[in-house]
């Protein structure tokens, strides 16, 4: 079993990008440690705004979505890793 994976069957991933959009949407993308497999997520910004956004989610793995490219995948990796050093999963930013 890797290290994102849980006993439950889950994956734990890590919020790597968030965008706005012109419709009050937030875009969210969480990956996997390694950068390989993300899931997106869209959110109403008004929603959000009290409960704000955590910083890992676990999904099952037939949620996810491979990472198409290299750069993206290691800009993911970078990215879940700096989130993972530097908060608790369950935290809020």
């Amino acid at each position: 079993m890797s290290d994102d994976s849980n006993a439950d069957d889950t994956v734990q991933l890590w919020l790597v990008e968030r965008s706005y959009d012109t419709r009050n949407l937030i875009t969210l993308i969480y990956a996997t440690p390694d950068g390989e497999r993300y899931l997106q997520k869209e959110r109403s910004a008004h929603l959000l705004s009290g409960d704000g956004v955590t910083v890992a989610v676990d999904v099952t793995p037939d949620e996810l979505a491979p990472v198409g490219d290299e750069e993206t995948r290691e800009r993911y990796e970078q990215e879940a890793q700096r989130m993972r050093e530097r908060h608790a999963p369950d935290e809020t930013v």
